[in-house]
């Protein structure tokens, strides 16, 4: 949760930081053809991203400048602001990683993860497909890893609300479901986006990400 000293906070390290910029893809816009055609890709990242990345800087700006005059009141009001673009940004900044042209799959470790919790990949599959298609309106489906119980989670979240500045949990792989990911070449059919983006998950990623996330088992 967002109060207005941990907003305060943030901003003395904003001025030291810089601002955020939108990170390259390792791949090209029509790589995930015929899964996630190039219009889409060029727009989600270019247009919807970027857009994220700017809003997330001048809320930034604005924040440094109403905790340098101690204005509590404007710092309060842009709690929203950061939570949707700053989550925005996270969110985005996964999801490409999470992606690739190349067929990949999960580690030994994170494959006995995720049978000893859900019996099977599939059943796995099936669970995390269900919860994301099941979000109402905009928003993400995630597997997460709760540094608590040592074990792999799942969550669905709305609009640009960051996973582990929502839940504590550490995220693995997310699945987008704005219709801004999937209209223009799924139209309203999201389940059927949702099955195939499981063709271009990038394992790679999403096994080197459980693996930093068990370090931080408490």
């Amino acid at each position: 949760m967002f109060t207005a000293r941990k907003l305060s906070q943030a901003a003395c390290s904003i001025s030291v930081r810089g601002k955020h910029s939108l990170p390259k893809l390792s791949y090209d816009y029509a790589a995930l053809e015929p899964i996630i055609c190039r219009e889409i890709m060029e727009l989600h990242h270019q247009k919807h991203h970027q857009t994220y990345v700017n809003n997330l800087n001048a809320a930034e700006e604005q924040l440094a400048e109403a905790s340098s005059k101690n204005n509590t009141s404007k710092i309060i009001q842009l709690a929203p602001a950061l939570r949707f673009n700053g989550g925005g940004h996270i969110n985005h900044s996964i999801f490409w990683q999470n992606l690739s042209p190349k067929k990949s799959t999960p580690s030994d470790d994170l494959k006995k993860a995720i049978e000893s919790q859900w019996k099977s990949f599939d059943e796995f599959k099936k669970e995390l497909s269900a919860l994301t298609v099941a979000v109402q309106g905009s928003g993400w489906g995630w597997l997460g890893y709760n540094k608590k119980s040592g074990k792999l989670q799942l969550a669905a979240l709305p609009n640009q609300d960051p996973l582990e500045a929502s839940t504590g949990l550490v995220p693995l792989f997310g699945i987008d479901v704005w219709e801004h990911a999937y209209y223009l070449q799924y139209k309203n059919v999201r389940p059927s986006y949702v099955e195939a983006i499981w063709d271009i998950a990038n394992w790679d990623d999403i096994s080197c990400r459980f693996q930093e996330a068990k370090k931080l088992t408490t």
